[in-house]
């Protein structure tokens, strides 16, 4: 899951905000460096720094109090980065860790308004499912809440995290993907009734829990870096393909938030097919390969 997510993240990096149009005509087919951020080839952005830092929490005592101190050290002295800078950080996530640095309480660090929700929680969030999956529901949803909270608290953006872990748990326990999906409709749909959200925040879901987000064109699927367009772009991606590749590559190629897209693809298209499905010229790329793969055992 890690070394699928940071391979979706470096192929996302040198064309992050490229148009979908522009990359039609020019898609991503491997690995490239430089464009948009400068960077060469293998280098993955803050999706994987920040990740890093929650598997790495996890990996110790986990804490929210520690993951927070992870997230200022990797703002504030390059920790987790691909070559010891900082060059990617969405306004609210560097808000947040503004906040965490002035003292403020991690589960009230992040934005909590209807505005602040970019994708920049459900970015780093996938390893979170290591540490929550054996939990009951009601636990899951209550730390994944305080994990997003840190840099972003409003529901929409807690939603979009929750349906992200609970997929990805679902891939833990069966490998066909159509099951998951369904799988997870049903689960979340049935825990959501027990909380009392409105159904106007709920619509905002009804493509991923009324619909067959794989049944739907590519024009009617966005990929900015709002959240909600973001997860349904990465399970679109990922259930209207049938291996790796052809997933993070897709993702790429919808332009926008194309490192976002493709990271969180990755970490579901890792997960379901394994690190086997992964071509080895793209890992053999990445900065730090070693250093993730220590952490991930």
């Amino acid at each position: 899951m890690l070394f699928g997510l940071t391979v979706g993240d470096a192929l996302g990096v040198p064309v992050e905000f490229y148009s979908r149009d522009s990359l039609k005509q020019h898609p991503v087919k491997s690995m490239q460096g430089y464009g948009t951020h400068n960077q060469p080839p293998g280098t993955w952005s803050d999706d994987s720094s920040l990740s890093f830092c929650l598997a790495e929490a996890i990996n110790e005592k986990f804490s929210i109090e520690l993951l927070a101190k992870k997230f200022v050290a990797w703002y504030h002295h390059a920790y987790w980065t691909a070559h010891d800078d900082v060059f990617d950080i969405g306004i609210s996530t560097q808000m947040a860790f503004e906040n965490l640095v002035l003292g403020i309480n991690p589960i009230n660090a992040g934005g909590k308004t209807e505005n602040s929700n970019g994708n920049g929680s459900l970015m780093r969030i996938s390893p979170l499912v290591y540490y929550i999956k054996d939990m009951p529901i009601n636990q899951r949803f209550e730390l994944t809440k305080q994990v997003s909270s840190i840099t972003h608290g409003h529901i929409r953006s807690i939603l979009a995290c929750f349906y992200f872990l609970e997929f990805l748990r679902e891939l833990l326990i069966t490998s066909d993907k159509k099951s998951a999906y369904f799988n997870t409709q049903k689960i979340i749909n049935e825990y959501l009734i027990t909380i009392e959200l409105s159904q106007n925040e709920l619509q905002n879901f009804d493509k991923l829990l009324k619909n067959d987000i794989g049944s739907y064109q590519e024009n009617k699927i966005e990929s900015s870096g709002y959240v909600v367009h973001t997860i349904e772009a990465s399970m679109w991606c990922l259930m209207t393909t049938k291996n790796y590749k052809e997933a993070v590559l897709n993702a790429v190629n919808l332009g926008g938030d194309t490192d976002t897209t493709a990271s969180v693809t990755g970490a579901m298209a890792g997960l379901l097919y394994g690190y086997e499905s992964i071509p080895s010229e793209w890992i053999n790329l990445l900065a730090k390969k070693e250093n993730i793969e220590k952490l991930c055992c």
